[in-house]
This record gives C-alpha cells, sequence and structure tokens, in this order.
C-alpha cells in the first residue's frame, strides 16, 4: 500500500501540473489534500489504483460538495466520507469527451475515402459511447475548414487549432455501425450514469459540460452496442460482428493507461495482426499520451518533452499527429 507522503505527492503533482491554469477550484482543493494528513489517511484506506485526483474529485462532486474553497470542501468530505468511499469504490473515471473526435477525423475520413466504404466504428474504453458519433458533431479548424453534418449537429461545434498538413476532409464520412467495449459501460439513458460523467468535467470547464450534455442527447437516439468486458478479450468477437461492406476502426483515446503493461503489449499485438490481415484489414487508432504504448518499431516515438503535455495520435502502430488530449487542438506530422 501507498503511504501517505505518496499519496501527497500524488496530489501536490496533479495540482501543480494538471490543474494549475486550467482548473483553479481543483488546483486549491488538491493542494489542500496534499498538505492534509487527515484526508490523506482516510484515502490510504482505499486500493492505490482508487486514490487516484480525477477519481476522489468526481466523487465528492457527485455526491453533492459546494463549488467553494478548501475548508467548504474539507468540511464536506468529513461530513460525506461513507458516500464518497462508495463511490470511489464502485465508479471509475470514464471521462467522455466528445471533443476528441475533432483530432480523429481527419483520419477516420482518410481511411474511409481510401478503403471506398463506409465506417464500422469500436471504441476501446465506450464509456457512454459519446465518441462512436464522429459524423453527427460539426467541426470548426482553425486554421482550416468548418465541417458540418448534412441535417446539422445539436452539439456546440467542436473548436480545434491546427499546425502542419492536416489532411482535412471534404465532408464528414458516413458510419453505418457502432460498438464499443468497456469494463463498466455507461448507460446514456440512465440518469446517475449521466451525472456521473458530469461530475468528471472540470468545474470551471463549462463549455465541455454543455457539450456533453448535448452529446449524450445523441448517444440517446441511437444507442450504440456497448460490451462490457476487457478488451483483450472482447476485441477479436466484436471485429467479427462488424458488418462486412464497411471498413472496420478500432480507436481509443486515454485508456491505455489504465490498462497493466502485459494487457497492454497483447492488445498492440492483436491490432497490429488486424492491420496486416490481408482478408479484412482493421484499421487502429490509438490516441493516448507519451509512453503509455509503443509504435509499430516498438519504440517511443517523441520524447516528452517534445510533447508538453500533448497525446500521440497513431494509426496503426504509426505516429501520424500530436494533440490536444481532450481534441483542442492537433498537430499533424509530416
Amino acid at each position: 500500500m501507498e503511504t501517505g507522503t505518496t499519496t501527497s505527492a500524488r496530489y501536490r503533482r496533479f495540482a501543480d501540473l494538471e490543474a494549475r491554469g486550467y482548473s483553479p477550484l481543483y488546483d486549491d482543493w488538491c493542494t489542500g489534500i496534499s498538505d492534509d494528513t487527515e484526508l490523506l489517511a482516510m484515502l490510504d484506506t482505499l486500493p492505490p489504483a482508487r486514490r487516484q485526483p480525477v477519481l476522489f474529485l468526481g466523487a465528492v462532486r457527485f455526491v453533492g460538495v459546494p463549488l467553494e474553497g478548501f475548508a467548504t470542501f474539507r468540511s464536506f468530505v468529513l461530513a460525506r466520507w461513507p458516500e464518497i468511499r462508495q463511490v470511489m469504490r464502485t465508479r471509475t473515471t470514464q471521462t467522455n469527451e466528445a471533443g476528441r473526435c475533432a483530432v480523429l477525423l481527419p483520419s477516420l475520413a482518410a481511411i474511409s475515402a481510401a478503403e471506398g466504404r463506409p465506417l464500422a466504428l469500436i471504441e476501446v474504453g465506450a464509456s457512454a459511447g459519446a465518441c462512436l458519433y464522429p459524423d453527427r458533431y460539426a467541426y470548426r479548424y482553425s486554421p482550416g475548414p468548418a465541417l458540418d453534418p448534412a441535417g446539422g449537429s445539436s452539439v456546440p461545434a467542436l473548436d480545434c487549432s491546427t499546425a502542419g498538413p492536416v489532411p482535412f476532409p471534404q465532408r464528414l464520412p458516413d458510419v453505418v455501425w457502432r460498438a464499443g467495449i468497456d469494463l463498466n459501460p455507461l448507460d446514456a439513458r440512465d440518469g446517475d450514469d449521466a451525472r456521473w460523467l458530469e461530475a468528471l468535467v472540470w468545474p470551471e470547464h463549462t463549455f465541455r459540460l454543455e457539450r456533453l450534455r448535448a452529446a449524450l442527447g445523441v448517444v440517446r437516439s441511437e444507442p450504440p452496442l456497448l460490451v462490457r468486458g476487457d478488451l483483450t478479450e472482447e476485441i477479436v468477437p466484436l471485429v467479427d460482428r462488424a458488418p462486412r461492406d464497411a471498413v472496420v476502426v478500432v480507436f481509443h483515446s486515454a485508456v491505455l493507461a489504465y490498462v497493466d503493461a502485459e494487457g497492454r503489449n497483447r492488445f498492440r499485438e492483436t491490432m497490429l495482426r488486424f492491420a496486416a490481415a490481408r482478408d479484412r484489414p482493421v484499421h487502429w487508432l490509438s490516441h493516448e499520451g507519451h509512453g503509455t504504448l509503443a509504435g509499430v518499431d516498438g519504440a517511443m516515438e517523441r520524447a516528452p518533452e517534445e510533447l508538453d503535455g500533448r497525446f500521440v495520435l497513431q494509426h496503426n502502430g504509426r505516429t501520424v499527429a500530436r494533440t490536444g488530449p481532450h481534441g483542442q487542438s492537433i498537430e499533424w506530422l509530416p
């Protein structure tokens, strides 16, 4: 078990490197947590994987903490700890950020155009499935084109700043089948599941909350096939269920960091075999933080200092772009 000091460092690091400049409230809360021996001792009663800051913050907000300073936060946690602890034991961090479709779209459209077929999408770590609808969202690339679905979109446009030779599509690709895998798939029609996803949106990010609510409305109108299970066990049978007249694309975003090294390697080998298959090639898009997944040659292709907190987008194991973690930017590599 981690010690209180280790948990303290974890929350201090989150405050300094992730929350600062993005969420003043989370910066304040996590800085306070890192120096509070009573709260740290409470967190240390949980397994290490259940002590992560995003899970704790989401659980406290799910239970109903006022969005005020650390003193109010601390009093609330002490008074409601049994409820908060139960949420942390039963829920997982499943941020369902539709904005990530903005960095996936150029690759998805290029794959569909090259294959001359519509898309069958499979998302690994799908949560409620909001990223399975790239054809239903509007996009505003800067610099770059504005793209809209033929019937318009109920979701606020996804803004994405760009750099490099991004292969912008002329139109949105056709998607004929949508499926996902998750250890604990969420139901957009379930009030508690929707409320949990809202609790994971950082408090100052009102634009992301608005987008999430609208995206969940899209999901409710046409629910995808969501399979409960481990990605390494369920991916092959799910690919087999995809329609034969569509090109299958398996994708994931900010998921594999929660999988152990053996599982990541096994999944990577499976996907590279799929990509190399002659009878029915399956395309694989990986959108993960640096150091999470090796490239096709087994090497990490970019040093972390070059990424500055950005994610790496890979197509069939080859790095094609650096991106903002929530889809807010994309730098296409030559």
